[in-house]
């Protein structure tokens, strides 16, 4: 019997093969004798099981390769085209010397509009909340001592809402730098990403951040202190939240930027001498 050769194959190269046929018995032999393996512990029923199928798995390889090994035909495939170039060498891209990266934003505000936006906002969020203690609790000390157990709860030593309302100076000697400190750093992180959104910077700060980091702390302290949430009056707790954040971010909006340094790239600032920064390959009077 002949055959006409594949494409991309010669006339002298065969266009079939013969190769071992492949055979599900090897599989139904190995599944018999875990069935066989199997009955010794659980039933006689499922030990002859397997014993019929591994008699029946064998028997059927058996057959496969004996007295011959059964093969099958299989087509000869054209070997795949072997890509090749004619060019001789490998262009390379040139960097432009005279060629500057911008850093974004162009312009930021310096670490002194953070602080002033911080301080700012502290104090607008401390008059909200003492105000809340007055109108709610009959007590300035009440938000102050709140805020103390929120981060120590273990320290409190506050179970009633007499004690909350009223004054502990070891609460308040914790709370005031708390306050502060977070109040500062707000500002600084204020104070860096607002000039990335030049368009609506106190809408940012005053109302979506603030929202943003209730709801987060809402979740974090539902988990760590459970007691003290159920005491937060949380339309309060966003409102005095939304004051720092309106203050402190049109506090920082409106102090004056400076402008970032702009460089050239990392590579030609550092020096960098490597294959792939401009055609080597190419002559002076060449063009790309």
């Amino acid at each position: 019997m002949t055959t006409e050769p594949l494409n991309g194959t010669s006339e002298d190269t065969p266009s079939t093969i013969e190769a071992p046929a492949p055979t599900p018995w090897p599989i139904v032999l190995a599944f018999g004798l875990t069935l066989l393996l199997a009955g010794l512990v659980t039933s006689g029923a499922v030990g002859v099981l397997g014993a019929i199928v591994s008699i029946a798995g064998a028997a059927g390889w058996f057959r496969d390769v004996l007295p011959r090994e059964r093969h099958e035909s299989l087509r000869v495939m054209s070997p795949a085209p072997v890509v090749t170039t004619t060019r001789s060498g490998v262009a390379r891209m040139e960097i432009a010397h005279d060629v500057r990266r911008a850093w974004l934003p162009l312009e930021v505000h310096p670490i002194s509009a953070g602080v002033k936006g911080g301080l700012a906002g502290s104090a607008a969020m401390a008059i909200l909340a003492v105000l809340y203690g007055v109108l709610n609790q009959h007590s300035i000390w009440y938000p102050i001592n709140l805020l103390a157990a929120g981060f120590f709860p273990s320290g409190a030593m506050i179970h009633t809402t007499a004690d909350i309302a009223a004054f502990h100076l070891r609460m308040f000697l914790i709370a005031v730098p708390i306050h502060l400190i977070t109040s500062l750093l707000v500002g600084l992180l204020y104070g860096a990403t607002l000039p990335m959104l030049p368009r609506q910077p106190v809408l940012l700060g005053g109302l979506i951040a603030p929202v943003l980091w209730s709801g987060l702390i809402h979740g974090i302290l539902g988990v760590v202190n459970p007691v003290l949430t159920q005491r937060l009056d949380w339309p309060w707790f966003v409102l005095s939240q939304v004051g720092f954040g309106s203050v402190a971010g049109l506090v920082v909006s409106r102090q004056q930027r400076i402008r970032t340094p702009q460089h050239v790239p990392l590579a030609l600032r550092v020096g960098m001498e490597a294959s792939g920064m401009r055609d080597e390959n190419r002559g002076e009077g060449e063009t790309p």
